[in-house]
């Protein structure tokens, strides 16, 4: 390829990297021309692969820097939805710290971060605990989130925690057969149970618990969010833990 023509291939590819023109300011191009561009775009790119790799190095940090905004903004102004409502709260309701994870029923990694939840609980009498539905492992964990917010509607909290603790480590695979069996035996009226498991409610619910995950770039379960940070996975107690002292040395209360 020429000096020319590869000069040519880098304007014709910044072309198609920006956004097209209004359809009245586009030059009209042959057929034999757009092939023409198309052919020394091509061979612009093989001969210069690494590009590819720019752009897409590129459209990472666009779309990671997008997110960090979403997440900023949400921590900011969701702030009631993320740690008040209708969720149970374990540990002190009136803490000085509050931890939100993002749970599924089925999810084995959430079975095991409730161990370090109850660890974190006792050693630490201050702190208040949200747990959120986010039913993200199919039918079954969806189906036992709507009985579970359901029962909240029959529970008092210290029922409903039993009832979360009790569910998570069901035999077997949780779904709203066995989380219906379980609530009853626990003293939820099964007629206004199932009730309020098809209620729009319990729907908007789960809606929202979906949105704000989104919002904060939660891809699994479980997740943490405390104070501006947000945490991935079955992280242990510890780490937890360093969170949680973080927050309460800046003196973020309620956060």
């Amino acid at each position: 390829m020429t000096c020319f023509l590869r000069g040519l291939a880098t304007l014709s590819l910044a072309a198609l990297l920006l956004p097209l023109p209004r359809a009245e300011a586009q030059p009209a191009f042959s057929e034999d021309e757009r092939a023409a561009i198309v052919e020394i775009t091509r061979e612009y790119l093989l001969e210069n692969p690494e590009i590819i790799r720019e752009m897409i190095t590129e459209l990472e940090r666009r779309e990671t820097a997008e997110q960090d905004a979403r997440r900023t903004q949400t921590l900011s102004e969701a702030h009631d939805a993320l740690y008040g409502g209708d969720d149970i709260v374990m540990g002190n309701p009136d803490g000085d710290v509050t931890l939100v994870e993002f749970f599924d029923y089925n999810c084995g990694f959430c079975e095991r971060a409730l161990e370090h939840v109850e660890a974190m609980i006792a050693f630490d009498p201050d702190l208040r605990v949200v747990l959120k539905d986010f039913p993200v492992l199919g039918q079954g964990s969806l189906d036992a989130a709507r009985v579970g917010l359901a029962a909240m509607e029959q529970f008092d909290n210290e029922t409903a925690g039993d009832f979360h603790m009790q569910l998570m480590r069901i035999r077997g695979q949780a779904n709203g057969d066995n989380a219906a069996r379980l609530a009853v035996e626990l003293g939820a009226d099964p007629d206004r149970l199932e009730a309020d498991a098809n209620s729009a409610r319990v729907r908007d619910i789960l809606t929202r618990n979906f949105e704000l995950a989104d919002d904060l770039g939660l891809t699994g379960t479980p997740a943490w969010v405390i104070g501006d940070a947000v945490i991935s996975g079955a992280v242990g107690p510890e780490r937890l833990g360093e969170a949680v002292a973080n927050v309460r040395a800046c003196g973020l209360a309620e956060c």
